[in-house]
């Protein structure tokens, strides 16, 4: 059956009075599971399901008669990231990873011998891997904080020197769950005339970013974690300022100004972002991403930019009470701006790969992070959902 979607209408005209549980009615995951992996893999909402099986029943019926369209669909995605982040539409490049987005700017910038980069010992590979590499191109790689212990702040001020080039770190620990203050970390950067790149992947769809006031300039994010949406599908963002420093990692028949003559198109590189977007797009997974983000900004828009940001944290707050009362030990944050949605606790005696199997028999998902279990919790999921965690907990605590 070949049909057309048209869910986002819908949902940017629905009216709501609690959020929470209106969001928790469109993820289909919680009919089984208290999902806590969100930092992993998320489930989709209906609607972003719909939004592929639509557009795969579309591409069957129709094959690339609608191909204009689909890509119109990208350039709608483009101009409503860069609206939420409130930056440019070219400075917004459509990528299909994380890692390819760090990668841009690691293999684009034209390091001298004797260039430093600045990043914390505890980064997911993602975004520790491309600095290494550069090593091959005497550019020295400081390694700061500890497994166990993010950076502070003073530690990244002692590392930053005037041959470095980037200081990049995670906004949020994807193992610990440590929340950066990466406007003093952005300031700092500068002060020393660095440039800051951040990996966003774990705090984007939670925490509020405006890029008009903290002036980052990179950053990259995929949007199958806590944005909701498919793997494969997501964004990064260079500086308009910046796009002439870098060198194109991959260059092919889009990454040019006229872009659609094909064989006829002379090697001019597009002066915005998009440049990095070397090949076709994923045209299904931007769809059903974008998809997904209407959920976000329709939270946004009707209860506050804070208000996804103060749930997550207020039930991670609520999960740390729980899980310690039933025998578990957690390690969150210290300070409460340094904190996220996502908590990593152990229980004594207990391996953590054994506790996610005996959770998953109890119909509650985790991860095993850095040597503890990672329960990453998101706004739309409830107190019985936390309690359900907690119960695991106590069943085998000692």
């Amino acid at each position: 059956m070949c049909s057309d979607s048209n869910e986002a209408a819908v949902l940017a005209a629905s009216t709501i009075h609690d959020p929470w549980q209106w969001w928790r009615s469109q993820m289909p995951v919680t009919d089984r599971w208290a999902y806590f992996d969100h930092a992993a893999v998320a489930p989709l909402p209906t609607p972003t399901a719909r939004t592929i099986q639509s557009f795969a029943d579309q591409a069957a019926c129709q094959g690339d008669v609608d191909w204009l369209q689909w890509a119109g669909d990208v350039e709608d995605m483009r101009r409503s990231i860069a609206a939420w982040l409130h930056v440019q539409p070219l400075e917004i490049a459509m990528i299909p990873n994380t890692s390819f987005g760090i990668n841009i700017v690691a293999q684009g910038l034209d390091w001298q011998p004797g260039d430093n980069v600045v990043v914390p010992r505890d980064e997911f590979p993602s975004n520790l891997f491309p600095w290494l590499q550069q090593q091959d191109r005497d550019v020295e790689v400081r390694l700061i904080g500890s497994l166990d212990v993010p950076p502070t702040v003073d530690e990244f001020s002692a590392a930053i020197d005037h041959r470095t080039r980037v200081v990049t770190a995670s906004w949020v620990g994807y193992a610990s769950g440590h929340r950066l203050e990466i406007e003093k970390i952005v300031r700092l950067s500068h002060d020393c005339g660095a440039l800051f790149f951040l990996d966003a992947i774990q705090g984007l769809g939670v925490f509020p970013l405006n890029l008009r006031d903290v002036p980052i300039d990179f950053l990259a994010a995929d949007g199958h974690k806590w944005l909701l949406g498919p793997e494969g599908a997501g964004f990064a963002f260079i500086r308009q300022c910046h796009l002439e420093r870098l060198r194109c990692p991959a260059v092919g028949w889009n990454s040019v100004k006229q872009a659609h003559l094909f064989g006829e198109a002379p090697f001019d590189l597009k002066a915005s972002a998009s440049r990095f977007e070397a090949g076709s797009a994923n045209m299904i997974g931007l769809q059903a991403l974008h998809q997904s983000l209407q959920i976000f900004w329709k939270i946004q828009r009707d209860f506050g930019i804070q208000a996804i940001a103060d749930r997550v944290l207020g039930l991670a707050d609520q999960a740390g009470q729980l899980l310690q009362a039933a025998g578990a030990d957690t390690a969150l944050p210290r300070g409460y701006v340094n904190r996220s949605g996502i908590v990593p606790f152990t229980v004594p005696g207990i391996d953590p790969a054994g506790f996610r199997k005996l959770a998953l028999q109890r119909g509650v998902v985790v991860s095993c992070r850095g040597g503890k279990i990672r329960a990453s919790i998101h706004a739309y999921n409830n107190l019985d959902d936390l309690q359900k965690l907690a119960d695991v907990v106590s069943l085998i605590s000692p």
